[in-house]
């Protein structure tokens, strides 16, 4: 290659991760680690710790690893398969080398940086796999990501893809990939995006005073939602309606995945999967947004656990719309990130745009 600042860029795709097996063991040092990120459960260290240590970590890998035992393919985690599947099909589309990580466990965001690395890049390009802005998953993986390339060698650059779940090309890949489901008779489509703690909504409100504080302060214009996950997913939700000419009545925004006994984003998901079938919602859709690659959160705890707890309470029809995974227009979604880059384009400021240190 020649030497051009073209020729020393890369590009990094960082996911959550998964267990390295669904044994047992992995899967405790999994959740060890994820839950051991003070971005997911912020709270004070000592509580965190003791809460791990004394009461989940005990118990809950057993029961996860069941969960993981159902989603497992032959040849590994489906996520971590697809988004190594994503990247080999951007390697044919860009002239970049592409590079993997996850946020917890393997392969590492350390190793895919030494592999940009070692193939003479100096300014890596960052694109984290959440669409939208929240404590415990886009900004963990910047933060990450950004002590990495420190501890690394503080002369590389690093760039960061902002979120983009109000993407006009998001929205139209998810639209297409949720084509053929529209098509079909449904009384309610719900969109199910991964909660969080309502604590994590107020602490990113810059002002402290706006977020959660009025029943439709997502509907309004504030500063807060640059950081506000709530605000992202709604806005998410909204454009698609548009896009499809869905009715206030058809679709619901609801929040999965709730641990412990904090205030987290309501509804809940299962609790509207319970409900909806006596409301006479007995055909529903449902379509995850959040994520990006199908995985445990979509196949087990919607597809399979979902799916009984409507069924059991009296629906008829259920179908779970698949995540982008290896979507055409989500690849091509992926290839403009990254010609905007090496255009330039990508204005985006990770020192300036969030806090460095979880509070």
């Amino acid at each position: 290659m020649a030497d051009s600042s073209f020729d020393r860029s890369g590009v990094l795709l960082v996911n959550l991760g998964s267990p390295d097996s669904p044994e047992v063991p992995d899967v405790r040092e999994y959740l060890d680690e994820f839950l051991s990120d003070p971005r997911v459960v912020d709270v004070p260290w000592p509580i965190r710790q003791a809460v791990l240590k004394l009461i989940i970590l005990p118990f809950r890998p057993a029961d996860s690893a069941e969960g993981y035992e159902e989603v497992w393919e032959s040849d590994g985690a489906p996520l971590i398969n697809t988004t190594e599947n994503v990247a080999d099909q951007l390697r044919e589309r860009v002239d970049a080398p592409i590079s993997i990580g996850m946020r917890y466990r393997k392969p590492s965001i350390a190793k895919g940086v030494d592999e940009l690395v070692d193939q003479g890049v100096r300014d890596i390009f960052l694109i984290p796999l959440y669409p939208h802005y929240a404590m415990s998953s886009y900004e963990t993986v910047v933060a990450k990501t950004r002590e990495v390339v420190d501890e690394h060698d503080r002369s590389l650059d690093l760039t960061v893809q902002p979120p983009f779940y109000d993407d006009d090309d998001y929205i139209d890949a998810l639209v297409d990939s949720a084509g053929a489901y529209l098509e079909r008779d449904f009384d309610k489509i719900l969109f199910s995006y991964h909660g969080v703690p309502e604590r994590q909504i107020t602490k990113r409100d810059p002002s402290g005073c706006y977020c959660l504080k009025m029943d439709d302060c997502c509907k309004k214009t504030h500063p807060a939602q640059a950081m506000c996950y709530r605000h992202q997913v709604h806005a998410t939700t909204w454009a698609f309606a548009d896009r499809v000419g869905l009715s206030e009545d058809q679709y619901e925004v609801t929040f999965q995945s709730r641990v412990g006994p904090d205030a987290w984003l309501k509804p809940a998901t299962a609790d509207r999967l319970e409900e909806l079938p006596s409301e006479g919602a007995k055909n529903v859709l449902v379509m995850c947004p959040a994520f990006v690659s199908d995985c445990l959160e979509t196949i087990e705890e919607i597809n399979l656990e979902g799916r009984e707890i409507f069924m059991e309470a009296g629906g008829k029809e259920f179908d779970l719309i698949p995540c982008l995974n290896e979507h055409p227009k989500w690849i091509g979604l992926l290839e403009k990130f990254i010609r905007q880059f090496q255009d330039g384009e990508t204005a985006y400021d990770p020192e300036r745009d969030f806090p460095r240190a979880a509070e």
